[in-house]
């Protein structure tokens, strides 16, 4: 085959052509059918395709993870409930309004069963948090450093909580200092309060 025989090619019958020409003429002709099929519609799902399978990992990895939560559920509840219980008894720590004054007056009989003398003892008002209010109380008292260790922990010991604040001591006498502290209680505010 030469040269010539190609510019003779007839295309109006491709029939008569010779076999190698229509081989080749058949490669080609499949070629830009793969190559336009490829790029018109293969290329576009394949990148469906990763889409999807990466969303895939994705979704797997999520639900790997609820399902490590809902099979530990059951230890979910019993430790919910066991805060709820925590809860309640830290409430019940946290005096009402109707107790204030006896706590108030736990404070003070702490203070002098430690053998502390009170030069101030002054309730300040109370300041609202979200769920609870504080109730701080200016302490000025004199003694040896034995008995405010004593005190401290008599006000650890009460069935309320109470926290001390701000603490200095100062030297006073001999074997005396003087302790100024705010101690500092709370109160849960009811939800008709809170809201």
């Amino acid at each position: 085959m030469n040269l010539q025989q190609l510019n003779e090619l007839d295309f109006s019958n491709v029939g008569d052509w010779p076999v190698a020409i229509k081989t080749i003429a058949v490669i080609i002709v499949c070629a830009v059918v793969v190559t336009a099929g490829y790029y018109l519609d293969t290329k576009d799902q394949l990148a469906a395709l990763e889409k999807v399978q990466a969303q895939e990992l994705g979704l797997r990895s999520e639900f790997e993870q609820k399902q490590a939560k809902a099979a530990r559920l059951e230890d979910y509840k019993i430790q919910l409930e066991e805060m709820k219980q925590s809860f309640g008894a830290m409430l019940r720590q946290l005096p009402d309004k109707t107790e204030v004054a006896a706590l108030l007056v736990d404070v003070s009989q702490t203070g002098l069963a430690s053998g502390l003398e009170f030069e101030l003892f002054q309730p300040m008002g109370e300041i609202p948090q979200e769920f609870y209010a504080e109730l701080p109380i200016k302490l000025k008292v004199k003694g040896k450093y034995e008995e405010f260790g004593e005190f401290v922990s008599g006000l650890a010991a009460l069935p309320r909580i109470v926290t001390i604040h701000d603490v200095v001591i100062e030297p006073r006498n001999e074997g005396e200092m003087l302790l100024e502290a705010t101690a500092k209680t709370y109160r849960y505010l009811d939800e008709e309060v809170s809201q």
